[in-house]
């Protein structure tokens, strides 16, 4: 794996509370890499020392070839980072927050204007681009903040939870904006607590627990550690009456229907699959505690 981020190690408490202990994992350049876990997991705390905001209390991490620690200037010039909320000017018009953003980056003049109308173009806010962005959608605030996350191409993109709060359509959008900044070479590392965005956007994923990753894999590894695909009978009022597992093939799901049949069931018949929640749930549940 030629990598992007390597963490080793990476242990962190505030106050003597561990936040996270003992991180271990790697993200190749290119990969969009998703981190999730419950509230209060260390999602944000990892990001924040990934990008320099905050100093590990042991372990290492490296991002784009230099050590958070000992090479802070050097991570901080190739990464960009796109918080919780939108780190724009409400007072500014599209345009002029990523002209702002262009000049304190080093761009001059017709430069700043040049890459300002490629990037509003390109998020897909040319129809804006003179409205101040007081009167953004919380859609296109989000759009704009990942627009001013590009002035200079960073090799690696953290989002920390980029959608949060934004409705069905405009999320959507921001995963084709997210998709093709990936496919462009740029490597991607998102927390989020939408499950199916990181089913639809990752290449891999990680799931903290307890300051821990309890689980690591592609989509399709983490679910089929659950099981297989299961015919569900559903009475008349949608209550759950029977549950078979099958291996997914079609002469299981016949065996299945067949069994139903020949047991004289009556309902409605479904096909579940496994899917991210249950794998979320699986690894994040509390253990039962031994019996004395």
């Amino acid at each position: 794996m030629d990598t992007a981020i390597e963490v080793r190690g990476l242990h962190k408490a505030f106050s003597g509370k561990t936040v996270v202990e003992g991180l271990d994992f790697e993200v190749g350049r290119g990969e969009v890499f998703a981190l999730l876990g419950p509230n209060g997991a260390g999602k944000t705390t990892t990001i924040n020392i990934l990008t320099t905001l905050t100093a590990a209390d042991a372990g290492t991490a490296t991002v784009a070839g230099w050590d958070v620690r000992t090479h802070a200037l050097e991570v901080q010039r190739r990464i960009s980072l796109t918080g919780q909320a939108a780190a724009v000017d409400d007072a500014l018009t599209a345009t002029e927050n990523v002209i702002m953003f262009a000049r304190l980056a080093g761009l001059r003049g017709a430069a700043a204007r040049r890459r300002a109308a490629d990037l509003i173009a390109q998020f897909g806010l040319a129809d804006a681009a003179s409205r101040t962005v007081r009167t953004f959608s919380g859609g296109m605030r989000r759009r704009l903040d990942l627009a001013l996350s590009f002035v200079v191409t960073p090799e690696v993109l953290f989002l920390d939870e980029p959608t949060t709060g934004l409705d069905t359509r405009s999320r959507r959008d921001l995963w084709s904006i997210i998709r093709m900044l990936a496919s462009a070479g740029t490597t991607v590392f998102l927390t989020t607590q939408y499950l199916e965005e990181a089913d639809q956007l990752s290449d891999r994923i990680a799931v903290l627990h307890d300051g821990n990753i309890a689980a690591i894999g592609t989509p399709a590894a983490l679910k089929s550690r659950i099981g297989g695909d299961t015919v569900e009978l559903h009475d008349g009022q949608g209550e759950l009456r029977r549950e078979i597992p099958t291996d997914g093939t079609v002469a299981d799901l016949r065996r299945a229907l067949d069994l139903l049949d020949r047991e004289g069931e009556d309902g409605i018949v479904t096909l579940r699959r496994p899917t991210l929640d249950d794998v979320f749930l699986a690894v994040t549940s509390p253990r039962p505690t031994p019996a004395p």
